[in-house]
């Protein structure tokens, strides 16, 4: 990337989803030693750990660019100056609630990682050809965990539809188009957010009506901007980055 516009467009996207991949992760460890059985604490955790080594390549793409520090931004942003969308900030919920959120989140990372991979830009290609190995597994781990709640008891039914209900007006922020995308896009970096979204919602449609699960009925809500967050996420930063805030220069 030579010209400034679109390197800084790029620093901007990468900002975004790494941010995702961070706070999800988050989320996703406060599971550990509460999950329903002894192997899916462990296999949960897993991923967790995953997600924050996909945050942790993010990072590193953005920080070739612009020599900023990973953990600078990690440990020393306040709320409003993160990019993630709201849905991975929401308080982790029942079990059904944090693996319909993974699994909206990984259907969602399925499409853009898939056409990333043909970047122009090398590292954002080679960095996605690498993560998509690892979220085909989340997908799947997911995937068996909704049919088994759709199509499990009556409780287990509706606990998932309750998920849906409240998370599926997030989901559509993950494919809110950035400043700085359509120079992305002309420069063949990033495909068009706009197609991966529909492409995202028919793969997502059919598998939840085979999890015998229904989408709310209503408008699409109102495109939420990456800048606006929950009060959720600030406390969830609070514990986040108490410890590396007792002693800014410590060295870990």
């Amino acid at each position: 990337m030579t010209d400034p516009a679109t390197t800084a467009a790029l620093t901007g996207r990468l900002l975004a989803m790494a941010d995702d991949e961070l706070i999800l992760a988050h989320r996703n460890s406060e599971w550990a030693g509460h999950g329903p059985i002894l192997e899916e604490d462990i296999a949960f955790a897993n991923i967790a750990l995953d997600e924050m080594g996909h945050a942790a390549i993010w990072y590193g793409l953005r920080e070739a660019l612009t020599g900023e520090n990973a953990d600078q931004l990690v440990f020393f942003r306040d709320a409003g100056e993160f990019r993630n969308v709201q849905l991975v900030e929401l308080p982790r919920g029942d079990w059904a609630y944090s693996m319909l959120r993974q699994y909206l989140f990984d259907a969602a990372e399925s499409v853009w990682l898939s056409q990333l991979t043909a970047s122009s830009y090398r590292p954002l290609a080679e960095a996605a050809a690498k993560i998509a190995t690892e979220e085909r597994y989340h997908l799947r781990h997911t995937s068996l965990w909704l049919r088994r709640l759709g199509l499990g008891t009556a409780e287990s039914h509706a606990r998932l539809q309750a998920a849906l209900d409240a998370l599926w007006p997030y989901a559509a922020q993950l494919f809110v188009p950035l400043p700085g995308d359509t120079a992305l896009m002309a420069a063949e970096a990033i495909p068009d957010p706009s197609l991966l979204h529909r492409e995202w919602e028919g793969r997502v449609r059919l598998f939840l009506a085979e999890c015998g699960v229904r989408i709310p009925d209503g408008p699409p809500r109102h495109p939420i901007p990456r800048t606006e967050h929950t009060e959720h996420l600030m406390v969830l930063l609070a514990e986040m980055q108490s410890v590396a805030r007792m002693d800014p220069k410590a060295e870990w």
